[in-house]
């Protein structure tokens, strides 16, 4: 018996991502139902993932009270992921929303309750967690290769990196820029290789010097020109968070910032017994691995080969994170393994770009 997806928004993650990941896997799975609010673009996407008859919806609400749909696929701007992650749950429907969780905690916290209510299985879109080198890192970590991390940096800068497609600038949508686009990856990656998920305090600051002023003929921005006057949204984002056991995570999360260094989804990590560098993607090192040790009473740099995976379920860089996303999150709701990315984690996720939100507009120090 084949898993019946239902899939609300038809946008660009949905055609990066999910719909190769669900093409890949139709021999789990069928498409039955799309939802967007441009009804084209639902009705094309028929033919790009879904089954001949599948229906297609303007109202999610009509998608997630079809009683056929097993499993709800939320993929639309972050402002819209609570409301219909809440109502799928209600609907006695498993959940997988795209990052982050939501714009703000307090959604945050009302897909928590609904998620809890619903007895039935939700996560969020982390896919960076099933790399190659993600994978080999967090192994070294659960072996504890690094012991003790106390100091952590999660990077995702971009010089030039704006998407000038869909609502990224539009703050209404997104409830942000850089920071809870692409900073919220870096940092997840960052919680799960120290697994640590008690913070005690943020201070952030938020910085829009770039976008709402740069004319298009000076932009550079590889992805195209966006309009400044419509450019609501922080240009970089910069946070102390401070663990409660003592321990240290900085972000930085850019897409406009006159940098020498280009990297998005890395961490660098700084233990008892050992550091390491994940180049992340981008830049002049993309997707590396290097660990620094001391051996034989010598600092020794080395790279790790992390064309293994690290771990069973990834046989090499020709899987895609997204087919991995997909296999494990069918493989938890058959009961044949554990979800990666627990809603419990992504949750922290969110309160902690939520609070630098807040430390940035207020000026002051956060404290849980």
């Amino acid at each position: 018996m084949k898993h019946k997806i239902g899939i609300v928004g038809c946008g660009g993650i949905a055609h990066q991502k999910h719909f190769p990941a669900l093409n890949n896997a139709k021999d789990r799975v069928e498409v039955i139902a799309l939802c967007d609010i441009i009804p084209e673009r639902a009705e094309k996407a028929v033919s790009e993932v879904g089954e001949p008859d599948a229906k297609v919806y303007t109202d999610y609400h009509d998608l997630v009270n079809n009683p056929d749909v097993e499993i709800v696929y939320v993929l639309t701007p972050n402002v819209a992921h609570c409301e219909i992650s809440v109502a799928a749950l209600e609907a006695g429907k498993h959940v997988l929303c795209e990052k982050p969780m939501a714009a703000n905690v307090f959604d945050a916290q009302r897909m928590m309750d609904a998620y809890k209510k619903s007895g039935k299985l939700f996560t969020i879109g982390y896919q960076n967690r099933y790399r190659a080198d993600s994978q080999t890192l967090k192994t070294l970590c659960e072996e504890g290769a690094l012991g003790e991390i106390y100091y952590a940096q999660a990077h995702a800068l971009r010089r030039r990196g704006v998407p000038t497609w869909g609502v990224f600038t539009d703050k209404s949508k997104q409830g942000g820029g850089p920071l809870i686009d692409i900073g919220t990856h870096s940092l997840d990656l960052t919680l799960w290789f120290m697994n640590n998920y008690e913070p005690a305090a943020v201070t952030g600051v938020t910085f829009a010097k770039l976008g709402p002023t740069l004319p298009k003929n000076m932009q550079g921005n590889p992805m195209g020109a966006w309009d400044p006057a419509t450019y609501e949204v922080e240009d970089a984002a910069f946070a102390f968070v401070t663990m409660k056991d003592g321990s240290l995570i900085t972000i930085d999360a850019t897409w406009i910032l006159n940098s020498t260094e280009e990297r998005c989804a890395a961490a660098y990590l700084c233990g008892t017994k050992a550091g390491a560098e994940l180049t992340g993607v981008g830049g002049a090192n993309d997707h590396k691995l290097y660990l620094n040790q001391i051996m034989g009473n010598k600092q020794v740099q080395s790279e790790v080969n992390t064309s293994a995976g690290g771990v069973d379920l990834f046989p090499g860089k020709a899987v895609k994170p997204g087919d991995i996303e997909c296999k494990v999150w069918l493989d938890a709701i058959e009961g044949k393994g554990e979800l990666v990315v627990k809603p419990e984690q992504a949750f922290v996720v969110t309160k902690i770009l939520d609070a630098v939100y807040q430390s940035a507009k207020e000026g002051r120090q956060i404290v849980f």
